[in-house]
């Protein structure tokens, strides 16, 4: 397990050195979904000023359906990682609507991850290490950012993470 996160890490550097963050994303055979409508009354992201806050996405598949489940009952952490990264490249779509082009992104500021696990369960930083790895291996050194995963007893729909994220903008 270590080593594939070790592994995972090198690809990440490997692959995201001098593309493009398009192009990265083509290398790792990533097409960005369409961008969903928010469950609620709220927006899908915020600019303000270099800012932008996007809110809080959760995984959904390819045919529209979330992926269910809760870390430490349900979920192994391996499961929780690919949830976590599908989150990812979700969020990343919503930015690519919002900026047409990804190299407008000058960092990935802030991370905000929240794990749906059982009260024992303590590897949340494991389970968001899914949507860290990608932000590293799409955007480079501009996706390593500061980050909290937190434990929750539950999410809507009972999705295994939520995450949101701040980024600055050229």
């Amino acid at each position: 397990m270590k080593l594939l996160f070790i592994l995972v890490g090198l690809l990440s550097y490997s692959i995201a050195s001098a593309q493009t963050p398009e192009e990265n994303l083509a290398k790792l055979n990533i097409t960005l979904p369409k961008t969903s409508a928010p469950v609620a009354n709220y927006v899908n992201a915020v600019r303000t000023g270099k800012l932008i806050y996007l809110a809080g996405k959760g995984p959904i598949r390819e045919n529209g359906q979330y992926i269910t489940g809760k870390l430490g009952d349900s979920l192994t952490v391996e499961q929780g990682y690919e949830a976590a990264r599908i989150t990812g490249i979700i969020q990343i779509g919503v930015l690519k609507d919002l900026l047409g082009d990804l190299s407008k992104v000058k960092r990935i500021v802030k991370v905000n991850g929240y794990v749906n696990s059982t009260n024992n369960f303590v590897d949340q930083p494991k389970v968001m290490n899914g949507y860290s790895d990608l932000m590293v291996q799409v955007f480079g050194e501009k996706g390593k950012h500061a980050r909290t995963s937190v434990s929750v007893n539950t999410l809507p729909f009972n999705i295994p993470v939520e995450v949101e994220m701040i980024v600055e903008v050229k």
